[in-house]
């Protein structure tokens, strides 16, 4: 065998070399494909022109496009609405409405909401502890103390007061300041906090003085205000509502996972029974579904609404209990008592007779939780009412809508901050959306033997 010299093996080398940057010039380069256009769906498309369209908005104008957002997402169903929002990077203005659209439905957020446009100060508070307690310094509490609106506001006042007294740690100073349920009262009010130097508001509790409160804009002291307007909460306020709206949301949201989509509403003409029937048509709208009449509580035959083409697939009670004692018999007549029923929380008032409420059961109605399981903090329901009289009958609603008041003072960046971020309150489970408005799940009820028991599994 014939060993290669070093020199001969150098010579070999820098010819290989040679011949290869030679053939550098001839030989054609290859370039990576270009990536995928990411292609989104018409859906988000249109509704993420809205979001940027809306963040230069006010009052009705916003209010119009925002129903509109809502109306596409809702078309998404639950897989594809969480995959969408997960995608979207942070600061997209689309994403807090795909947020509160999860939390409408019961789903988790993929991450906490945007704060860019709702952002929450907790100033000079002391840290919060290990489960997010973290209450203000001094509160103002703004009530309409006197006027039309005290009967209201007194089991608001005693539930926040059962709520502040049943806390053992650290608890702010807290003054009650009379709104007198009026616009320039409750203005007046505000500024009564501000200047005895309280660092967050809670209040006031009417819609017209929330709309007057929020019309200024920029509030110098936080606000948690006790009812829903016209007027959307400025950056680094929020608001709490036992609303109507509400309860229509979560009576479509109810029959639809249920394959309910024409639902007959039968309603009286109060104002309250009047929006949860808009709700509710405005929701199932959104969802695919119709509103396939609206009846009044004293129609004598219910039979030819239900033999409409299409039929019937549920009916809607926004009516108090009283009213459906002898509604629910003519639906009967009508061939309707085999269908799902849901009712507003209306339906308590009028009854507490068994017998009489026998024809009652069957009927699902969102209720506050504190019906169905124990509050920490608070008492029994039973119990409460043999105290307190403003704990009593209806007033037990307003009273647990104050202690979840109190827990929102002292748990709202918890929520705000947190993607998970939920307190179980007596009126049911609270979260917030990116726009400061408090999300409440209610608890769901029936009537067995005619009494009323909590409904397993209703919950979204």
């Amino acid at each position: 065998m014939t060993r290669a010299t070093p020199l001969a093996v150098r010579t070999v080398l820098a010819a290989l070399v040679l011949g290869l940057v030679a053939g550098c010039g001839t030989v054609a380069t290859r370039t990576a494909p270009a990536p995928e256009p990411v292609v989104q769906s018409p859906v988000i498309a249109e509704a993420s022109q809205l979001a940027r369209d809306a963040a230069g908005q006010a009052g009705t104008e916003r209010t119009r496009t925002e129903a509109r957002i809502d109306t596409l997402l809702s078309q998404l169903d639950d897989e594809t609405l969480a995959r969408e929002a997960a995608a979207m990077p942070e600061g997209d203005p689309l994403y807090n409405y795909a947020g509160r659209a999860l939390l409408r439905r019961g789903l988790p957020l993929p991450r906490p909401f945007d704060r860019v446009q709702w952002q929450f100060d907790a100033g000079n508070r002391p840290p919060a502890d290990s489960d997010g307690y973290r209450p203000p310094m001094r509160l103002a509490v703004l009530l309409p103390l006197s006027g039309d609106l005290a009967t209201a506001a007194s089991p608001v006042r005693d539930g926040l007061l059962a709520g502040y007294y049943g806390e053992r740690r650290r608890r702010p100073e807290i003054t009650f300041i009379d709104t007198h349920g009026t616009a320039g009262g409750t203005l007046s009010a505000y500024d009564r906090a501000v200047a005895g130097g309280h660092d967050f508001v809670v209040g006031p509790l009417g819609r017209d003085e929330v709309d007057a409160l929020f019309g200024r804009g920029t509030l110098q002291v936080p606000v948690l205000a006790l009812n829903r307007g016209t007027v959307a909460p400025p950056a680094g306020n929020a608001s709490f509502a036992l609303s109507p709206e509400d309860e229509g949301v979560a009576a479509a949201d109810y029959l639809l996972d249920r394959g309910a989509r024409r639902v007959l509403a039968v309603g009286g003409e109060s104002d309250t029974q009047q929006r949860a029937i808009a709700s509710l048509r405005e929701r199932l709208a959104e969802r695919g579904g119709v509103v396939t009449d609206v009846v009044g509580s004293r129609t004598e035959d219910f039979s030819v609404f239900a033999q409409k083409d299409g039929g019937v697939d549920a009916v809607f009670l926004a009516v108090r209990g009283e009213d459906a004692h002898g509604v629910v018999p003519k639906l009967a007549m009508a061939g309707l008592a085999g269908k799902p029923r849901v009712a507003t929380s209306q339906l308590l008032s009028g009854t507490g007779n068994a017998e009489e409420d026998s024809v009652l059961d069957g009927i699902a109605f969102p209720t506050i939780a504190w019906n169905n399981r124990s509050i920490r903090g608070l008492p029994g329901v039973e119990s409460a009412a043999a105290t307190l009289p403003t704990a009593k009958g209806g007033g037990a609603r307003l009273f647990a809508f104050g202690f979840d008041a109190w827990l929102l003072t002292a748990y709202l960046e918890h929520l705000a901050l947190s993607a998970d971020g939920r307190v179980d309150g007596a009126t049911g489970t609270l979260r917030i959306d990116g726009f400061g408005h408090v999300q409440r799940t209610p608890a769901w009820s029936t009537f067995i033997g005619g009494r009323q028991v909590p409904l397993a599994g209703a919950e979204r």
